[in-house]
């Protein structure tokens, strides 16, 4: 593996700003419910939930960046998430966020994780990727399709993009909404959500 394929900046227009498909479908997340930010690097998306007023719990591998943040809503928890059992099991919450990162068997126990009415919101690095830059090992590229099957069984799809991006950099991306048990609430506001930058 090489160790630069993790360190590449996630798709999004400005350091530090959520991610475009993030903030296009947050307000899938029902109104006080916990986010779970995973793999959440420098708090990026706990940001972003936090000042939307949700409770957010941070869980990565080294947590130290995300304490500057301190927030009363936000819990950090740091744990190895390829190397140890899924820290949270049994746990649920309103909204599952992963960007930027990727380890398969974890793509089961993440779709776990969504409560009745929550959303999954996940958006990172496919195949093809390896031509533009990195990440460039299929370890950690999704297949066509991948997130789409992995919620095949469990969640509503609401949206699904699988493509080449141009901002910030050429890059090849997937990205999922997809929610458990959607409300009518959902579907009546479908037409009211931002276009995609």
């Amino acid at each position: 593996m090489d160790p630069q394929d993790r360190a590449e900046p996630a798709p999004h227009p400005e350091p530090g700003s959520p991610s475009p498909w993030v903030a296009r479908f947050a307000d899938l997340v029902p109104a006080g419910g916990t986010v779970l930010d995973v793999a959440a690097g420098a708090g990026r998306h706990a940001r972003f939930f936090l000042e939307r007023g949700h409770e957010v719990l941070a869980l990565d591998r080294d947590v130290r960046p995300l304490a500057a943040i301190g927030h009363e809503r936000l819990t950090c928890l740091e744990a190895d998430l390829e190397g140890a059992a899924w820290p949270l099991a049994g746990r649920r919450f309103a909204g599952v966020v992963v960007t930027n990162y990727l380890h398969r068997p974890l793509l089961p126990l993440l779709v776990e994780a969504v409560e009745d009415g929550g959303v999954l919101l996940y958006e990172t690095f496919a195949l093809g990727n390896e031509a533009l830059g990195r990440p460039r090992s299929p370890e950690f590229l999704l297949r066509a399709g991948e997130l789409l099957e992995a919620v095949r069984a469990s969640l509503a799809v609401v949206a699904y993009e699988h493509g080449r991006i141009e901002r910030p950099r050429p890059a090849v991306v997937q990205r999922i909404a997809a929610v458990k048990d959607p409300s009518p609430r959902l579907i009546r506001r479908i037409d009211r959500w931002p276009q995609d930058a």
